[in-house]
């Protein structure tokens, strides 16, 4: 892991978004990977927050998208450590969010976890 992976791996991931293209998002992440987020309670209904798979963390973010059709993410920084990236963007009502991505030897995200500011 280094900067530049790190780097381009945040303007890609933002820019999928900023698109709502998901097929673009998914690219990103390996078939059986892993997710957790407290928007997967409300968007999902999953309690746990969590969803394996790339088919279920789909159909989550399908639904997300569905319901906030004005999505947009502003990247505010990046760092990255030995195997994990963490974007920290400004999202939806301009909250701030970070996301720890942790990749496989191939460079995919394997396992994934959303946290957001506390209102």
């Amino acid at each position: 892991m280094d900067s530049k992976f790190a780097n381009n791996f945040a303007a890609e991931w933002i820019a999928a978004w900023n698109a709502h293209d998901l097929p673009r998002v998914l690219s990103h992440y390996t078939e059986d990977f892993e997710m957790s987020s407290p928007k997967i309670v409300r968007f999902a209904k999953e309690p746990s927050g969590r969803l394996a798979g790339k088919a279920a963390v789909a159909a989550y973010w399908a639904t997300a998208l569905a319901q906030v059709p004005d999505l947009h993410f502003e990247l505010l920084a990046v760092l990255h450590g030995v195997d994990s990236v963490v974007l920290h963007y400004r999202g939806v009502g301009g909250q701030h969010a970070a996301e720890v991505f942790y990749f496989n030897s191939a460079g995919l995200v394997d396992r994934a976890c959303a946290n957001y500011e506390t209102p």
